[in-house]
């Protein structure tokens, strides 16, 4: 995240943020720092967000959440020098493979040289003792040669694993990226790459795509009735009955706090609704029960909505329609799908 704001407006930046730390008991890490300094700037508001929820649940403000938002907003520097370092570590290998091979090109140069110089001598005229001095020479300079190679091969063979390794390390790195540390499923930066691949496709091949937008019902209440770390949970079942129901080609993602995105390519509005149904279906047949004393905490359910790539879409266009069929579903009794043509026509009959 780029902040380029004057002197004068990053000081003033800098002591609301402080201020605002101070009033609400959190600990000046450098981290912190950097979340309540954007979410001072407003320039992420999906941050704000969740920091102004977390406002209203003091208890929530955990040190174990504010790790989360960092790393899920703001940590992309970390991300990138372990793939800075990956990758200086592949180039230091990949030099020191050239030179193990420009070594035994050199002794395969030398031994070359030293072939035609030895058959020169045995067409001369030496005698026994020169022949044999001349095929003793020849022996060394073979075994040399043999040795120079098998030390190549063996260089070769470790760099081979060692590369491997590092990047299979690469891309556990860019997983880890592209991951939610909550959930497991798909995080924002990987929703708004997949969001913008999937709008091009369709526009492209004239295959529809539809987007859905869905949050928790009551999740605050949820979360002040029952604490935060039973909320995450909830997030977590969320999550993963969300990941199970897309199909291949499909994303589930957390776009931020307790809403979620289903990016689903190639379905149409009646393709996605039967998908939304499915998830909305399932959450509400999970009986949430309190893990240490088998207490039942009763029934979630979730709110979605859902929109259809039109010509000329970006992918704001499509999460504001998708939000307003979340938002009319929350107003209109909560626990159901409502997909824009639904809003359309209600706007039609006034």
């Amino acid at each position: 995240m780029n902040f380029s704001e004057g002197l004068a407006e990053a000081r003033k930046l800098a002591e609301t943020a402080l201020a605002a730390m101070e009033q609400n008991s959190v600990p000046p890490t450098p981290s912190n720092f950097k979340i309540w300094y954007a979410h001072a700037s407003g320039k992420v508001p999906d941050l704000s967000k969740e920091v102004e929820q977390l406002l209203d649940q003091p208890a929530a403000l955990t040190p174990e959440r504010s790790d989360e938002i960092y790393n899920r907003y703001l940590n992309e520097a970390d991300g990138g020098a372990a793939v800075q370092e990956t990758s200086a570590k592949m180039e230091r290998e990949l030099a020191d493979v050239l030179a193990a091979i420009s070594e035994a090109t050199g002794d395969a140069e030398h031994f070359q040289e030293s072939l035609q110089e030895n058959l020169r001598d045995l067409t001369k005229d030496q005698g026994i003792e020169g022949i044999t001095k001349v095929m003793r020479t020849l022996v060394d300079e073979a075994q040399k040669m043999q040795s120079s190679n098998a030390e190549l091969q063996k260089r070769l063979e470790t760099s081979s694993k060692e590369i491997v390794s590092l990047r299979e390390n690469l891309e556990e790195v860019q997983k880890e990226a592209l991951t939610d540390g909550l959930t497991g499923i798909a995080n924002r930066k990987r929703f708004d790459a997949v969001m913008e691949s999937s709008i091009e496709h369709a526009k492209a091949s004239g295959e529809p795509m539809c987007l859905a937008m869905t949050d928790i019902d009551f999740f605050k209440a949820f979360n002040d009735n029952y604490g935060h770390q039973t909320g995450d949970q909830v997030l977590k079942l969320v999550a993963k009955i969300l990941d199970s129901s897309v199909r291949d080609g499909e994303l589930a993602a957390r776009y931020g706090g307790e809403e979620f995105g289903l990016i689903m390519p190639g379905a149409s509005l009646e393709d996605a609704h039967t998908v939304c149904e499915r998830v909305r279906e399932l959450v509400s047949s999970k009986q949430i029960r309190n893990r240490n004393t088998g207490e039942s905490m009763g029934n979630i359910t979730l709110s979605l909505g859902v929109a259809l790539c039109k010509p000329g879409d970006n992918a704001t266009d499509m999460i504001q329609r998708a939000d307003a069929g979340l938002y009319f579903a929350k107003q209109n009794g909560r626990n159901q799908t409502v997909l824009e043509t639904q809003l359309e026509a209600a706007a039609a009959t006034g």
